[in-house]
């Protein structure tokens, strides 16, 4: 009998991610302070994020495997986070015109009665086509991508804006890398293959 697996996230993204390996899970806010700090680099940021969101519940489920996932866009070593709105979209991508952008995107799992926790990174380095006005407007107000960092839906209409993507790990672009997920939660005693 698997123990309790919470998701320590209120993602819809990273909710139906999950669901694909047909573990029962819930899901709990970790209402984590998501402040950089100064100076930190944008992997570090997403590494420290991911961790902090399963320790905070964690700490309330000590009995529950708890996985938590950070992305943050990477352009030239500043962070780049989620628009919230038109305007901030806009800006943001007028900036990744014609660049490669990384989009670091850390999970970690944590199980507290094994004293297990550990935190993996899944860099995918995207690279934005050269964008006119016009099409980052009618992208926008097409996909309304304003809760993804980088205001860019690589798994919607987004992936027109996009001339390559290079990763290991193929939904960590979206928000949960689940090869890496599935890596942790073997290591913490839950496998998605056992009966």
């Amino acid at each position: 009998m698997n123990p309790p697996l919470i998701l320590a996230s209120t993602s819809r993204y990273r909710r139906e991610l999950l669901q694909r390996l047909r573990l029962p899970f819930t899901i709990e806010s970790p209402h984590t302070d998501e402040t950089p700090l100064p100076g930190e680099a944008p992997a570090a940021l997403s590494l420290r994020l991911a961790l902090a969101k399963a320790q905070a519940v964690a700490a309330q489920h000590p009995e529950a495997v708890v996985i938590g996932s950070d992305q943050v866009a990477d352009l030239h070593g500043q962070p780049i986070g989620k628009p919230g709105d038109f305007e901030r979209a806009v800006q943001q991508l007028r900036r990744m015109s014609g660049q490669q952008v990384v989009f670091q995107t850390a999970v970690a799992v944590v199980r507290r009665d094994r004293s297990f926790e550990r935190a993996l990174l899944a860099p995918v380095a995207v690279t934005f086509r050269t964008l006119s006005d016009a099409e980052i407007e009618r992208y926008l107000s097409l996909d309304q991508p304003f809760d993804c960092a980088g205001s860019a839906k690589s798994e919607s209409l987004g992936v027109a804006l996009l001339e390559r993507i290079d990763s290991d790990d193929p939904t960590a672009l979206v928000g949960l890398p689940l090869m890496r997920t599935c890596r942790l939660l073997r290591e913490a005693g839950i496998d998605p293959l056992s009966t």
